[in-house]
């Protein structure tokens, strides 16, 4: 009997792969990567940061970076590790191992969501015709992340560079967050080529 093949696919592998670049916005999906949720006491942050390899930040909406990994600060004792490119089963069980002694919870979400990037000076614009937070950089700088919605859809927003935001989604609101985005951005592609004719 032959033996079953699970493939992940991509929630935006369709609607992303016609889209446009423009210097003022660009969307793009990122790379897929290990998701894990931890929970845990005060006694046991140190211990899971040091299993991950990436200290877990203890103020409010940061994340903390090294490499390809992150951690999300969620709420006071909930974090989102992110690992680039790596095996989730692997890091899960690895992290798992190291905190056996300890009270605390890890849940593998690698399945529950997609990621993606947008980027350009007018990503604050775009991203505020769905999302209601202030994000002026002054308001929003870099290194803050924090659970927002933008339209009907729940997002774990970050601010990666000055420029640039990462969105975690839901794959199943995915197709319909890169959508609202990429409508709200159409502006900009039309100035774009009515210079291009010019």
């Amino acid at each position: 009997m032959a033996e079953a093949t699970i493939v992940r696919v991509n929630s935006l592998a369709a609607v992303s792969r016609d889209s446009v670049s423009s210097p003022q916005i660009s969307l793009a999906v990122l790379p897929d990567a290990a998701k894990l949720v931890f929970r845990g006491r005060p006694s046991s942050i140190g211990a899971a940061g040091e299993a991950f390899g990436v200290e877990l930040p203890q103020t409010v909406n940061r994340f903390s970076q090294a490499g390809g990994r992150k951690a999300y600060w969620l709420g006071p004792d909930e974090w989102l590790l992110e690992a680039i490119g790596e095996d989730p089963s692997e890091l899960f069980s690895m992290i798992a191992e190291k905190l056996a002694s300890h009270s605390c919870s890890l849940v593998d979400v690698s399945h529950r969501s997609d990621s993606m990037e947008i980027r350009g000076p007018m990503s604050e614009y775009v991203l505020n015709h769905g999302c209601p937070l202030e994000l002026s950089e002054r308001a929003f700088s870099i290194g803050m992340c924090t659970r927002t919605i933008l339209g009907k859809s729940p997002i774990v927003l970050s601010r990666t560079e000055r420029e640039v935001f990462h969105l975690d989604v839901w794959r199943s609101f995915l197709p319909y967050v890169w959508l609202l985005l990429d409508e709200a951005r159409q502006e900009f592609l039309h100035e774009q080529f009515a210079r291009s004719r010019t």
